[in-house]
């Protein structure tokens, strides 16, 4: 295992002056798949964010393989913003054809497998499809790279519980074992059978950063269930 994100002291600060991100302090290695967990105005989006380079930080830090967020970081890191960004008037597979040549880690068979497999037709036109559709490609570009970190925020919020599950073993079956996963979700009950590691973040700051494993020895409660009780859900 090697690191590949550490943030240190890390503090973002917006124009009211309350933090969104306090003194955090992480470490995240690769061969886990990580789970970003908190309530609304936990943090959680403005610590993915300043980790992809699109937040600068109010102080402190954050290093992706030694190095602050740049070009080369992109290279590192695969994203899958919460909102979707495609651009509608292509069609899907203008889309692959796009991320093959922006992305020399990019994948393309993989991702016509994908696209097979979700019966999604290559030629449709990204307006012409549904949100939830539009999400499952947006998946489906990111997975295909052969990065070494993605980054996934709300994955499965907009789809279908069928398509859910498929989503869930495409996360599973298309990263490298020396690569890290850092999901971001609150369907916890959905995915945390695949997470390795938890991280509860609440008002900008760590509450508990811990093996999943672990919480089901200590505390005898699904990671779920434990997530209700810490925040009272």
């Amino acid at each position: 295992m090697s690191v590949l994100i550490e943030c240190k002291n890390l503090t973002k600060c917006y124009k009211t002056g309350q933090p969104a991100v306090a003194d955090l302090n992480l470490v995240l290695e690769s061969g886990h798949i990580y789970g970003l967990l908190g309530p609304n105005g936990s943090g959680k989006t403005t610590l993915i964010k300043m980790i992809n380079g699109l937040l600068i930080p109010t102080s402190g830090e954050v290093l992706i393989e030694s190095l602050p967020p740049g070009p080369a970081s992109k290279q590192i890191i695969s994203y899958l913003p919460e909102r979707t960004y495609l651009e509608v008037q292509k069609t899907v597979e203008d889309l692959i054809y796009f991320f093959a040549d922006f992305y020399a880690d990019f994948e393309t068979e993989r991702a016509w497998e994908m696209l097979k497999k979700l019966d999604i037709d290559p030629k449709a036109r990204v307006k012409t499809l549904s949100k939830g559709t539009r999400e499952k490609i947006q998946l489906i570009l990111v997975m295909s790279r052969r990065a070494k970190l993605y980054i996934l925020d709300e994955p499965i919020a907009g789809v279908d519980p069928a398509a859910r599950d498929y989503i869930i073993r495409t996360i599973i079956g298309n990263y490298d074992p020396e690569a890290a996963v850092l999901i971001c979700t609150h369907l916890i009950s959905d995915i945390e059978n695949i997470l390795d590691d938890v991280i509860f973040l609440k008002y900008g700051r760590i509450v508990l950063k811990a093996g999943c494993d672990e919480i089901r020895q200590k505390v005898g409660k699904s990671v779920d269930q434990y997530f209700r009780e810490v925040f009272a859900c």
